[in-house]
């Protein structure tokens, strides 16, 4: 007697499995592509401009170090 018919498992991987291979897949090639743009932007993008300091906080800055501020 041939009994491939009952309780005969799948051949080949779940479908479980596929998923989350899939899903790890994916989740490799975001965390890849990532690290690879930071390091292209490291290397090719100017650095980020420093925002000017303002007149309040240049007029704090000498009045600490001792030197008077100009229109005083």
């Amino acid at each position: 007697m041939d009994d491939s018919g009952v309780d005969a498992k799948p051949k080949g991987l779940n479908g479980g499995l596929i998923v989350l291979i899939v899903v790890f897949g994916l989740l490799l090639m975001f965390l890849i592509g990532n690290f690879v743009l930071y390091t292209y932007a490291q290397k090719n993008l100017p650095p980020k401009k420093k925002k000017p300091i303002s007149k309040k906080k240049m007029k704090k800055e000498r009045l600490k170090q001792g030197v008077s501020a100009p229109g005083e």
